[in-house]
């Protein structure tokens, strides 16, 4: 029996696993829940609008499209016309050049007529505006109408057509009139040296009147009043319908401060997470204060509430796929598996309301979500073979899609509305829900749990402790099985554990495997403890108990499995040899640790059922008759001194589980026992035939 010192240790190390795991928990969630003013709604043009009526909160103009904004500046920029200054000096310099060139004779024998075209020529392109070639190509990719040429106070248009580049201006004068010109005798007169733009773009003036053209283009084509109805619940969402809501995510994100208030929404995060994850603690501590005691079920429910809830933030943080594929149900899987049914069903609860947190719409979410948990957790009793988890999806999947079917047509959407991508979306749960499958084999690890998988698995006969045991200690190996059925019919009478207790029923006397001759079901005719003292036979027979802890160590068996070989005779004595002792000492005490097992006392159901069985199959085979009284009365006698004896005092076992355990096992002893019929043998000789009976013959007088 534990001393008052571990118990008060242990609660102590409890407290302070669940005060520390509730501050992270509460810090990562506030931490990592969105704060953002966002939208929060999901939505697509021509699907049905999925949450409940929306209402304008405030006044925000209906805002176009960006194309349709787009060809409206199209459209007014298709008629601007760019500010140009007009250099009269740079026609005056590059004619006047000309000339002087002309009179210096530096076009040799170039005719007269010849040079007084060109002079002709260049004053036209000068007076028609020469402009940069880059900004005539830009011009005519924009499809430019012309440019304003600014005279002083005015501006004069001049058509894009008209107007020259240097090199369109040198073509224009070499190819006016190749016949009374010809292109050989204009070409000497090296005329691209007195070509110059003499236009040059006034940038101020053209960006200030072109940014007053577009801001004359309104980005919105109406307003929405404060209280005004958008859409319904069902409704087809159509293009003037999604314009609006786009307009109001537009604003409600441009109208969110992230500086204002920031303070307020942390304290009121924080306050609802606490109150969440305190009602859990209270729930455990009203329930299930074991769990509170241990460190690895705080640190697996603390995590399971607090993953998924990360998840969905993270996903409606960064609107990354859809919050219904994430296999909430994972979690009342889990906890069904290594805890039971009520709590498994009250994690799920905790961490679907905060996942909900995030969600603008929650409702039709936690609905779902529920329903799917209480499925996973009625279809999973125990998870023993792969194919029940595939069983579980299905039956998961069917459920949601039901319940989210039924939602919708009772909020009057049409089925021909429904939005079957949610119905993808619940095939993609069901699919990742069968992922639980593998981790089990990474909890178990990481928390130090032990699955129904597991003691499956270890409850195989054809492993190699349970094969070694068949073969050096046979009459162990078939107790530790007859003790395994017993104890599994009793568990699921009293609503135990049958499978952790059948796997334990099977390991409880490997120890018997080192020193096989020395235990009475193993012998065949010679007891070794004839000659061996009583203290040092009481201490062989203990010591069962630490070698199979030390063999368990060895074999890498689950600590749950342990605790059944250390507590499957709890701090009870070795009768047989005490009494033995006393016979021999009269008037003497023994040394009372040398008869007494290490313990400790059983601490769950499970152990003491185990306790009972144990000793109850041993002491059945030293019956002389196997009668019902005698079954009944042995069945009684062993267990009612297990009761007086206080070794289950630490345990949560009942009177009324105590009593169907002995009604259980009195009934399966006496099916054990029950007399068989004998069979007649065959004779060696043929039976010689039965004498004929002789005929009586009565004479009558006449």
């Amino acid at each position: 029996m534990p001393n008052n010192s571990n118990i008060a240790k242990s609660k102590l190390k409890g407290a302070f696993t669940l005060i520390g795991t509730v501050i992270v928990v509460v810090l990562l969630l506030v931490y990592f829940l969105p704060r953002e003013t966002k939208f929060g709604y999901e939505y697509e043009q021509g699907r049905p609008w999925r949450y409940n009526s929306l209402i304008a909160t405030f006044d925000f103009p209906v805002y176009k499209t960006p194309d349709e904004v787009k060809a409206e500046r199209d459209s007014a920029l298709s008629q601007f016309q760019p500010f140009y200054t007009e250099d009269v000096q740079i026609a005056q310099r590059q004619i006047a050049a000309f000339e002087t060139a002309w009179r210096a004779g530096r076009f040799g024998d170039v005719p007269a007529h010849c040079l007084n075209h060109v002079d002709k020529m260049l004053r036209g392109v000068y007076e028609a505006g020469m402009v940069p070639s880059a900004d005539l190509s830009q011009m005519a990719k924009e499809r430019t109408p012309g440019v304003r040429v600014v005279e002083g106070t005015e501006a004069v248009t001049r058509p894009i057509t008209e107007l020259y580049s240097t090199r369109s201006a040198y073509e224009y004068i070499v190819y006016a009139d190749t016949i009374n010109f010809p292109r050989e005798l204009l070409a000497r007169c090296n005329i691209n040296e007195y070509l110059s733009p003499n236009l040059s773009i006034d940038s101020a003036k053209t960006s200030a009147v072109r940014e007053d053209l577009l801001a004359a283009v309104s980005p919105a084509s109406g307003m929405v009043q404060s209280g005004q109805r958008i859409i319904d619940r069902g409704e087809i969402i159509s293009a003037e319908q999604y314009k609006i809501l786009q307009s109001f995510e537009r604003e409600t994100v441009r109208r969110n401060d992230p500086s204002k208030g920031m303070w307020q929404v942390v304290t009121g995060q924080v306050i609802f997470v606490l109150c969440v994850i305190v009602a859990f603690v209270f729930y455990l501590r009203l329930f299930r204060r074991e769990y509170l005691r241990s460190p690895h079920s705080i640190l697996l429910l603390s995590s399971l509430i607090a993953i998924f809830p990360l998840i969905t933030y993270a996903m409606v943080d960064q609107k990354f796929l859809n919050v219904y594929m994430v296999p909430y149900a994972m979690v009342p899987i889990f906890v069904r598996i290594f805890m039971d049914s009520r709590t498994a069903f009250m994690t799920m609860v905790c961490s679907v309301i905060l996942s909900s947190l995030a969600l603008h719409s929650n409702y039709e979410f936690v609905i779902v979500q529920f329903m799917s948990g209480m499925t996973a957790i009625y279809a999973l009793r125990d998870l023993t073979e792969r194919s029940q988890l595939l069983r579980v999806a299905l039956a998961v999947f069917v459920t949601s899609s039901a319940i989210m079917l039924g939602y919708d047509l009772s909020q009057g959407i049409e089925f021909s509305h429904l939005d079957r991508s949610m119905y993808v979306y619940n095939a993609v749960n069901g699919v990742l829900l069968l992922f639980a499958y593998p981790l089990l084999y990474m909890i178990e690890k990481l928390f130090g749990f032990t699955s129904s998988v597991t003691l499956v698995e270890l409850s195989n006969t054809n492993n190699s402790v349970l094969r070694r045991m068949s073969k050096v200690a046979q009459g162990t190996f078939v107790h530790s099985l007859q003790v395994a059925n017993l104890a599994a019919e009793v568990a699921d009478k009293i609503g135990a554990k049958p499978q952790l207790v059948r796997t334990g029923a099977l390991y409880h006397d490997i120890g018997k495997m080192l020193n096989p001759a020395f235990f009475t079901e193993n012998q065949t005719g010679v007891n070794p403890h004839d000659e061996l003292t009583e203290e040092r036979s009481a201490q062989i027979i203990i010591s069962h108990v630490t070698e199979g802890l030390k063999l368990a160590d060895k074999y890498h068996l689950p600590k749950v499995i342990r605790d059944f070989i250390s507590t499957h005779h709890g701090r009870s004595q070795v009768k047989y040899f005490y009494i033995q002792w006393k016979n021999k000492h009269q008037g003497e005490e023994p040394d009372a640790k040398l008869f007494t097992y290490p313990g400790p006392n059983p601490f769950t159901r499970e152990q003491a059922i185990l306790m009972m069985c144990d000793a109850v199959e041993a002491s059945s085979r030293s019956l002389k008759e196997f009668t019902e009284e005698s079954i009944k009365e042995l069945v009684n006698r062993i267990i009612d001194g297990q009761v007086q004896a206080g070794y289950f005092r630490e345990c949560p076992i009942t009177f009324r589980d105590i009593a169907d355990a002995k009604r259980v096992l009195a009934e399966s002893l006496k099916t054990i026992y029950h007399t068989r019929i004998a069979y007649p043998e065959l004779n060696a000789k043929p039976a010689e035939p039965a004498p004929q009976p002789r005929r009586a013959y009565f004479f009558g007088r006449r």
